[in-house]
């Protein structure tokens, strides 16, 4: 069947009563097996099916993070639905501007997390609205015009026939973050995705004995690429926290006897800081720990195998690229630091430098069935960024003598300073080698001759009496002088997305204030 929403089907088959999900966001914690789950993603597919909504019609998911998101999301594809994942951390405008450009017709929203999300549905004239978490009884919930989702679903009926999709039938549309202007909307198809899940099975080694922590938000690709997706194919079981918070994290990592676990840098950046505690808990379950969805520092990475004793990789992926496949090559050789993979067979990759193919260097070109078919309704971006199947990342790549690819940057970060080109990552990385340096963000600030010059922000270690100035010489005494940080700040913590991604874009705006005569 061509249909995403019955991914789980096989594990639901195998291991009906085995637990799916388990839910920390209340208390006493939620278990959801895989019969129960499967039962109600097909209610789920009748409560849309009954409003009128089916094929093609784009729903909203303004939810935080616990099991119904999974059912919601996958339950809305049965139907033919396609989901459409809100960052509802966003501001209002910008939520305004993905609801309107995907055209959602209905909406399932937590207004306990998010009543900026709700309050945009209502001003949409969305009338398709559920509650989710509420309070309300016989469909009715606590807020006018919503429907209680908990009621309304009990209503629904458990069995579901579905619809006769088309191979590249859209599935989901998630929402780019919008850091370089407004988000795009992602389209994935059923087919590409279903391929994936196929890709997942062989090449990621989880089984039903596997237990993953899920921590990030759930609409983000981290989360349902690192966590949900591999560990529900396999039949193991996922731990939902409803947000990350250090403490808790650790504790339900050891406590739910994790084997394994998936995060943004960041929060391990954060997790470091409480050692006490790592050196108190049980994670002798624990068999690997991956980074990814933003640049992982080697020494971040021996530092996190230091403190927990597993192995720590590092994964690449973008929303639209589908399952990019770069990972542990299949013929076993261990992946050096720095690198997150080689090619896997399935999908093609290349290096494209100044619109040639390049063998050692250059932008990351993906072509794999699971790429998007295009960004919704940005007809001059595809036509720019796919081109005969192959998705132009904007990530820069080296690859080494052994096949390895090591990222080296976005394209869009590149600045050029009184004709130099200069990478930020490659300033981090220098910063970074200094051994008080927890963290650096470089990015551009304007300069009177030089057009842009580097400036950065720093996290350094506790207690440790580096200054600004020792770090510019730092760099200075160490690297090309072009490159070296002009403006240097000192931060107790680096500003985050709501994804846990570093916020560039507030970086920007520190580092401008900053400067001198602003």
């Amino acid at each position: 069947m061509t249909n995403l929403g019955y991914w789980l089907s096989d594990a639901r088959a195998e291991y009906p009563d085995r637990i799916a999900l388990i839910d920390l966001s209340r208390m006493p914690p939620r278990q959801v097996t895989y019969r129960e789950l499967d039962e109600r993603m097909d209610r789920v597919a009748n409560l849309l099916a009954t409003a009128g909504i089916g094929a093609g019609d784009r729903v909203a998911l303004g939810i935080g993070n616990r099991f119904e998101f999974v059912e919601i999301m996958f339950g809305a594809m049965r139907c033919g639905a396609v989901p459409v994942p809100l960052n509802f951390k966003l501001s209002a405008e910008s939520l305004t501007h993905v609801l309107t450009d995907a055209g959602c017709r209905a909406a399932f929203v937590e207004t306990a997390v998010t009543e900026r999300s709700a309050q945009v549905v209502e001003q949409l004239g969305i009338e398709k609205r559920w509650e989710v978490g509420g309070r309300g009884a016989a469909g009715e919930s606590a807020r006018t015009g919503w429907f209680d989702y908990a009621a309304a679903l009990a209503g629904a009926s458990p069995g579901y026939d579905p619809p006769v999709l088309g191979a590249h039938h859209p599935a989901f549309q998630p929402y780019t973050s919008g850091s370089t202007g407004k988000p795009k909307g992602v389209v994935l198809n059923h087919e590409g995705q279903i391929w994936w899940v196929r890709c997942l099975k062989r090449y990621w080694p989880a089984g039903p004995d596997d237990r993953a922590l899920a921590a990030v938000p759930l609409y983000h690709k981290n989360a349902m690429a690192g966590a949900v997706k591999p560990l529900l194919q396999a039949g193991g079981s996922v731990v939902i926290l409803p947000g990350f918070e250090p403490v808790a994290f650790l504790q339900a990592l050891s406590a739910y006897r994790c084997t394994q676990v998936g995060a943004v840098p960041a929060v391990f950046t954060i997790l470091l800081d409480h050692m006490n505690l790592i050196r108190r808990l049980d994670f002798s379950a624990l068999r690997k720990v991956v980074l990814g969805s933003a640049p992982v520092q080697p020494e971040l990475m021996d530092a996190v195998e230091r403190a927990f004793g597993v192995q720590v990789g590092e994964s690449y992926g973008l929303t639209e690229g589908g399952p990019v496949m770069l990972g542990p090559p299949v013929d076993g050789r261990p992946v050096p630091r720095g690198s997150c993979g080689a090619p896997w067979p399935e999908g093609e990759v290349k290096l494209v430098r100044d619109g040639v193919e390049d063998a050692r260097y250059g932008e990351l070109w993906v072509r794999n069935p699971g790429v998007t078919t295009g960004y919704h309704n940005l007809p001059e971006v595809n036509a720019a960024r796919i081109r005969d199947g192959w998705l132009a990342t904007g990530d820069l790549f080296r690859r080494d003598d052994d096949g390895f690819f090591h990222f080296r940057g976005r394209t869009d970060d590149m600045f050029n300073s009184g004709g130099e080109n200069i990478y930020p990552k490659e300033v981090e990385d220098l910063l970074l080698s200094h051994p008080d340096v927890l963290d650096a963000a470089v990015v551009p600030v304007p300069h009177a001759v030089k057009g842009e010059v580097p400036a950065a922000m720093v996290r350094v270690a506790s207690g440790s009496a580096v200054t600004a100035e020792a770090l510019k010489m730092f760099t200075l005494e160490r690297g090309p002088a072009y490159a070296h940080p002009r403006h240097v700040v000192l931060v107790g913590d680096m500003p985050l997305t709501g994804v846990g991604k570093v916020d560039r874009a507030r970086i920007v705006e520190v580092l401008r204030a900053a400067m001198p005569g602003q």
